[in-house]
């Protein structure tokens, strides 16, 4: 298949594709005899796994660690668990950083009229200079 179809069949874009190919973290496929791309069902595994694990949220590096393990039939599986939980505790240290955003943003929203008037809250606290 040609890299729309493996596009297509896999979730991922084929400039996602050609991007993952470029900084090597997946591997080009075969070429046709005019050089184009050809794709088969195992490339395509690679790229729906590749799109699962971004979008955990795993990063592009993460993601190549994980493509490893996943290739690695010796492998042991506390490896995998130990990447798994340390993005687990960055995901929730985000999460915490967001909510407390949230709870920020909602505190300043509440203090401001809404109004015609030009005096905001939200903008005096995001110009303090402090």
């Amino acid at each position: 298949m040609n890299i729309g179809q493996a596009a297509e069949a896999s979730g991922v874009s084929a400039k996602m594709i050609r991007y993952y190919e470029q900084i090597g973290l997946i591997e080009p496929p075969a070429r046709s005899q005019s050089g184009y791309r050809v794709y088969a069902e195992p490339n395509v595994h690679t790229l729906r796994f590749v799109r699962r694990a971004r979008s955990l949220g795993f990063s592009v590096d993460e993601t190549g660690s994980l493509l490893a393990l996943w290739r690695d039939r010796s492998r042991a599986s506390a490896d995998v668990k130990q990447l798994a939980l340390k993005h687990v505790a960055e995901l929730e240290e985000k999460a915490a950083a967001l909510q407390t955003m949230a709870a920020t943003l909602r505190h300043l929203a509440s203090n401001c009229h809404g109004d015609q008037r030009p005096d905001c809250p939200i903008l005096d606290k995001i110009g303090a200079r402090n």
